[in-house]
């Protein structure tokens, strides 16, 4: 059973049962699809094969509507190999931090050198509509969790690489950066919790990434984060927050997002 395997074993064993199943070496790059981002990477590279997370050791399917539950391996027109994680595990489903940086650990034990993180949020700058992709300059973590254990110490100074970043620039010289804050969730957030977020110096608020970027990190893998914004934050959006909203955001900056992973894809 899966569950005597200590994290980074759990990570290898997946690792090695994607490669195996789909007969390549290693990994290159992987890129984890949040709320929004999914159908934006229909039909980028050459897929070499697919398969449902659940099916893989340690993963489960996703629960949250828009995540798809699908790891697709695709070969670049750079002949690199990328995996798309069309889902993840998040904090609030409550299986622990080792399932939320789970399927970074296995991208990492597959090879892969670099992560691209996505995921739709809330935006605390009103000049920042739904449907804004932002790149992640810095993150505030409050879940009061880490996925490192004991003594470990990983330095975040640059959690999320100024190449990385630079090289998504010249893809989209529009886009803006900002600093991403983690809440628990699931539940939204408060317009008290939204204006202290604001006062930390937060410029977007969600439930995923952060614990996953410290994981890459610590595996030494080059973060980059990019945010959706799919809806204004509580106290600042004159309506109320609604997971469709988050949907609907996504699907109609299809067209954007999908030139920006394909830019980045031709870079990576």
């Amino acid at each position: 059973m899966t569950e005597t395997y200590e994290p980074q074993q759990l990570a290898e064993l997946a690792a090695k049962t994607l490669l195996t199943r789909f007969d390549v070496a290693n990994l290159d790059l992987a890129l984890v699809l949040g709320s929004g981002w999914s159908g934006a990477s229909i039909g980028l590279g050459e897929t070499i094969g697919e398969v449902e997370l659940a099916e893989l050791p340690g993963f489960a399917k996703p629960v949250v509507a828009g995540h798809g539950g699908t790891l697709r391996l695709v070969r670049t027109a750079n002949h690199k190999v990328a995996a798309f994680f069309s889902g993840r595990t998040h904090y609030y489903e409550g299986r622990g931090v080792a399932a939320v940086v789970h399927g970074v650990r296995t991208a990492a034990a597959a090879g892969a050198t670099a992560v691209v993180l996505t995921n739709g949020c809330g935006g605390l700058n009103p000049a920042w509509g739904p449907g804004t992709p932002v790149l992640l300059r810095d993150h505030i973590n409050l879940t009061a969790a880490t996925p490192l254990a004991g003594a470990t110490f990983i330095d975040l100074t640059q959690a999320y690489s100024p190449r990385l970043r630079d090289l998504a620039h010249e893809v989209d010289p529009e886009l803006p950066e900002g600093v991403y804050v983690q809440f628990p969730g699931p539940q939204y957030e408060t317009p008290a919790e939204v204006r202290m977020a604001k006062i930390l110096g937060g410029d977007l608020v969600g439930m995923s990434t952060t614990l996953e970027t410290i994981a890459a990190r610590e595996a030494g893998l080059e973060v980059l984060g990019i945010s959706l914004v799919t809806n204004l934050g509580a106290g600042i959006s004159p309506t109320p927050l609604d997971h469709a909203e988050v949907i609907a955001a996504g699907k109609a900056a299809e067209p954007r997002l999908r030139g920006l992973l394909a830019g980045l894809l031709e870079r990576l």
